[in-house]
């Protein structure tokens, strides 16, 4: 190993190769703010400029560490020119480079890293696709206008791109990262994207955090978030950031880092403008989405075939356009009624869920309304699925409402015939979920029975007999016949013959739904 730079090497080129033997930070910031800017205009001179082609000389086959030293490139304020290309090569130093321009952009794909550390700089590009790494990745707070390439890479810990901005590349993909595996948390809070950023089966081993992220779609990419079969071991959060501690924090993560808003605080909404997609994701511990989200025209919140323990929707407001549910399953849905888009534009098609936890007031006609605001014009098993829901937590006035609307919905979908014999259902007994009404028709037909026979009395059976005669108790022998109360002594003749026979139909009719809907509530008891 060379214990001197190479020939050829400008001064500070020299100064940095000390500078990675002894594993000191090579700082070229001058302390004044807008020339320290790496994202501003002033021009940085040689005194600040290393060429590309010396940091890969440094970290592919740099010189030894000094003695009682650990040698790593650790850069503050410095301009890199050329292209760096570490593609494919092995970084056994630690790197660490903040305030930093890259005049071109960055290869280190199909290298082996462990920690790489870029925090406020200005990268054209960044090419990564089957990097791996022992340690963190960190990308925050930079500016990267044509996009990041992590496809198939592996970050040994946590990923990091806290209040980056992104831009697209040609194809409308500002953060291509199909396949990535995260063994801990994949953080991107406060980040601003312009382009697509796709997760397509990545694996996240801890938390994917997207608090107060600013996602909008490109023309030519309508799709501002795909992460169609991502795995969250912990947690996925679409969510609001507490706006204190973000701006002008020093640390990598900014002091908002994993906290949600404390109630009323001022916090700023992940917001999507574009096509949502999590098909098919699975989350281990919860799925919690509040954000804005501006869809238009086919543009939709897919949320088809997720399977996770808790969904969280409780966006403030409502989504523009469609959210579907179609086939996922979770097991507590907590949400709002508010949250949910109007106009047909909600997807319910097989969803699945076990406990239903409002955050707020949801009464059962809200839930209903949830349901018919559904895409497809009816579907039974949505009203079985809520009335099971409701049963388990003992709601089963709730569930037989459910249950009811749906009979009324169901109705509406049939022949004429069938829709009026529905309408006299639905009036007389409400389907048999109503026998407060039937028996209120009972007692209609046992006091117009009761009118009709004392204007009309009966003669008896038999010439020789006579029986007392009482309208009333005549009346309600024929609503009940299975009760005797000494009124069978009596020949009804002509149309008090037909006002008795109908009166026994009603009776039979209306008396088993009172008696049904009685056997429940002594169940329920």
């Amino acid at each position: 190993m060379l214990e001197h730079a190479p020939e050829g090497w400008t001064d500070t080129e020299r100064e940095l190769w000390e500078a990675f033997r002894r594993g000191n930070v090579f700082d070229r910031r001058s302390g004044d703010a807008a020339t320290d800017d790496p994202f501003g205009d002033a021009v940085w001179g040689p005194g600040r400029t290393v060429r590309a082609r010396v940091l890969a000389h440094l970290l592919l086959a740099g010189p030894a560490a000094a003695t009682g030293r650990v040698a790593s490139l650790r850069l503050n304020g410095v301009l890199v020119t050329g292209a760096l290309n570490l593609a494919g090569g092995a970084i056994g130093h630690y790197v660490e480079l903040r305030e930093c321009r890259f005049e071109r952009k960055i290869l280190i794909s199909e290298a082996s890293a462990s920690t790489l550390r870029f925090v406020t700089c200005l990268i054209p590009r960044l090419e990564a696709s089957r990097l791996t790494t022992t340690g963190d990745l960190h990308l925050a707070r930079c500016r990267i206008p044509e996009g990041v390439r992590l496809t198939d890479a592996k970050v040994g810990t946590d990923l990091l791109l806290n209040q980056t901005v992104l831009g697209g590349d040609r194809y409308g993909r500002a953060l291509s990262a199909d396949g990535l595996a995260v063994h801990q948390d994949f953080e991107a809070e406060r980040v601003d994207v312009e382009g697509e950023l796709s997760l397509r089966t990545a694996r996240i081993g801890g938390r994917l955090s997207l608090r107060g992220a600013q996602l909008r779609a490109v023309p030519q990419n309508r799709t501002c978030l795909n992460a169609v079969r991502l795995t969250v071991g912990h947690t996925l959060y679409l969510t609001s950031s507490a706006d204190g501690g973000w701006f002008g924090s020093r640390s990598y993560y900014g002091s908002g880092y994993g906290q949600n808003p404390p109630p009323g605080a001022p916090s700023t909404p992940f917001r999507a403008y574009g096509r949502v997609r999590l098909s098919d994701a699975r989350f281990e511990s919860a799925c919690l989405i509040s954000g804005e989200f501006h869809l238009e025209g086919d543009d939709e919140l897919s949320l088809r075939r997720i399977h996770t323990p808790e969904l969280r929707f409780t966006c403030r407001i409502r989504p523009t356009g469609t959210v579907s549910l179609s086939r996922a399953r979770v097991g507590n849905l907590v949400d709002t009624p508010d949250a949910w888009p109007r106009g047909r534009h909600l997807g319910l098609t097989g969803f699945v869920y076990e406990v239903l936890r409002p955050v707020g007031p949801f009464s059962v006609q809200q839930r209903i309304a949830w349901l018919e605001g559904s895409s497809v014009d009816f579907q039974p098993e949505s009203y079985e699925q809520l009335a099971a829901a409701l049963r388990r937590d003992g709601a089963d006035d709730d569930a037989r409402e459910v249950l009811y609307a749906k009979q009324r919905r169901r109705h509406r979908t049939l022949p004429l015939p069938a829709r009026i014999w529905g309408r006299v259902q639905d009036a007389t007994v409400g389907y048999g979920y109503r026998p407060g009404r039937a028996g209120l028709w009972l007692l209609l037909a046992w006091a117009l029975g009761s009118i009709w026979f004392a204007t009309h009395p009966l003669e008896p059976l038999k010439a020789d007999e006579h029986p007392h005669w009482n309208p009333v108790l005549y009346t309600l022998s024929q609503l009940v016949p299975v009760v005797e109360l000494g009124q069978q002594g009596w020949n009804p003749g002509g149309l008090s013959q037909y006002v008795s026979a109908g009166l026994v139909i009603v009776g039979w009719l209306l008396a088993t739904t009172v008696v049904a809907g009685a056997t429940r509530m002594l169940q329920r008891g």
